[in-house]
Order: structure tokens, then C-alpha cells, then sequence
């Protein structure tokens, strides 16, 4: 196997399309759904969830089996019908087009693999075994859920709230990037979960005015 190359994707006004219409593709439908892709889905019969999706418009639906015109301007396909034969061949039309596959259950076919993922927010820890045990990624993915809980999401919202107001109030860059990373650190994620709103905000004002900034306090509330 080639070494992957790890990536996050904007999914969004994205053409995705799943090939299968049972519990598998259910799943998949409702991550694109989350990525607001816009999603079609090739299948005879789908599953009530993916029927309801597609009675309100989150989703095109093409009733009927796979055939290689379906795929359009595809930017990323994902195949789960279960089929070698329509696996084979989809994969086969994919590669003509230089579309992105996942088939799934064949690593060998596929283009991409979807990770195990954390989801915390802004917040997203991913694990793959690059399709060599799904398995073992979901098991090291609940792992990963006990160990980083929502404060992390809310505290890397709030990170992100921070940035353009230290941008704004501190020049230098070296400076800049010498406090995000002080601000990264555990024992500022510890000052987070346990200071009340108003000393967070003397706390996050004295750290700028230590880093050359201006005496700004910076109006956030602790979340």
C-alpha cells in the first residue's frame, strides 16, 4: 500500500454521489448531508431515511441501477451496493474520469478512505488503517471519544473566536504566533474549563498586553 495523504475536505456545492440505496448508503448520505454536498443517489429502492431525504430536497434521487452517464460531473463517488460486478465497473469508470471512489469493503478499489472521526465542534480527530481494519480504527476512535470530551470542541471555538481580535491588537507575528501557542498549551485549556467569563477575559487581556498588545479587553463569553 502507498502511503496516504491525510486530508480534510470542503465539501460544500460539491456533486457526490452514492451508488446504493440500503443502510451503508444511508450512512453516507447523512455525513455528505452534515458537508453540505449535493448528494445523488443511484439506486432501485432506497431506505425509508434516504426516501424522507429525498421527499424534502436534501438529495437527488435516481431510481434506477448504475449506469456510467449517472456519474456527470461527479467531484467524489462512494459505491455500497454490495455487487463485484457494478463495483468493478464503477470503479473502472471513476478512473477513466479521474473521479475520487470509495468502495465499501474493497480497499483495493478504492481511491480514498473514510477515517474514524471524533467530532467535537470545529474540533475533528481522524484515525484510518488505510481500509486495513475499519475495525480497529472505530475501536481507537472510542478511545480517542472518552479521552477528548465537548470542552475541547468549545475551546477550540473559542481559540478561533481569539484569533482575528490578537491579529488586530498585537503586530509583530513573531509575537502573534509565540502567544497562539502559548494560548494552545494544556494549562491555558485548564484556565478555559475552570475561570468564570469575566476572568477568561482579564486573563486573555493581560497575556496580549504581556505580548506587546494593546489594553483591549477582549469581550468573549466562556462557553
Amino acid at each position: 500500500m502507498e502511503n496516504l495523504y491525510p486530508i480534510f475536505l470542503n465539501l460544500r456545492e460539491k456533486r457526490c454521489v452514492v451508488v446504493g440505496g440500503g443502510a451503508v448508503a444511508s450512512h453516507k448520505v447523512e455525513k455528505l448531508l452534515s458537508c453540505g454536498a449535493h448528494i445523488t443517489v443511484i439506486s432501485p429502492n432506497l431506505t425509508s431515511a434516504l426516501e424522507s431525504a429525498a421527499a424534502r430536497g436534501e438529495l437527488e434521487h435516481i431510481r434506477d441501477e448504475y449506469e456510467s452517464h449517472y456519474l456527470g460531473k461527479a467531484f467524489m463517488v462512494f459505491v455500497a451496493c454490495g455487487d463485484e460486478a457494478t463495483n468493478l465497473r464503477i470503479a473502472a469508470d471513476c478512473a477513466a474520469r479521474d473521479i475520487m471512489i470509495n468502495v465499501v469493503d474493497v480497499p483495493e478499489l478504492c481511491g480514498f478512505f473514510v477515517p474514524a472521526v471524533v467530532s467535537r465542534g470545529p474540533l475533528s480527530i481522524a484515525v484510518s488503517t488505510a481500509g486495513a481494519s475499519p475495525a480497529f480504527a472505530r475501536f481507537l476512535r472510542e478511545e480517542l471519544e472518552s479521552c477528548y470530551g465537548e470542552d475541547y470542541g468549545k475551546f477550540v471555538a473559542f481559540l478561533g473566536e481569539l484569533r482575528p481580535k490578537i491579529r488586530t491588537a498585537i503586530a509583530d507575528p513573531v509575537k502573534r504566533r509565540e502567544l497562539y501557542l502559548e494560548l494552545a498549551r494544556t494549562n491555558f485549556f485548564e484556565l478555559f474549563q475552570s475561570l468564570s467569563p469575566e476572568a477568561l477575559e482579564r486573563e486573555v487581556a493581560s497575556m496580549i498586553v504581556r505580548y506587546g498588545g494593546e489594553d483591549k479587553r477582549i469581550q468573549e463569553a466562556h462557553r
